[in-house]
């Protein structure tokens, strides 16, 4: 039995940017969340945008978890993202920062202050 090779797309990634080499706005991170801002889409998307609205309209995921499911490089679904959310169809969430390593000597300082107040 022979492997099935992957689909591949009918139209070039970079046509679905429509040829532009920089998003309306400023780069998305790729852990940005993104969630449909309405119930209905934008009027007159085209058919990238469209798949990247309809996609998220059940829940939010993340630029490079949209990228996947879209089967285009994240940095064509960023244009997609970035337009979409200047046309008001989509939300976008920066990610959450990592949380910085608490001082080790500060939180034995709290515990010997509280342990002192029995």
């Amino acid at each position: 039995m022979t492997a099935v090779p992957p689909r591949r797309r009918m139209v070039p990634a970079y046509l679905a940017t429509g040829g532009r080499s920089r998003p309306s706005r400023a780069s998305f991170d790729r852990l940005t969340l993104l969630h449909s801002a309405s119930p209905d889409p934008p009027q007159g998307l085209e058919a990238e945008h469209r798949r990247l609205w309809e996609l998220l309209r059940p829940g939010a995921l993340t630029l490079v978890e949209a990228a996947a499911h879209l089967r285009l490089p994240v940095s064509a679904t960023n244009f997609l993202a970035a337009d979409l959310v200047d046309a008001g169809g989509l939300q976008a969430r920066s990610p959450i920062p990592r949380a910085q390593q608490i001082d080790r000597t500060l939180v034995e300082r709290l515990l010997d202050g509280l342990r002192s107040l029995r």
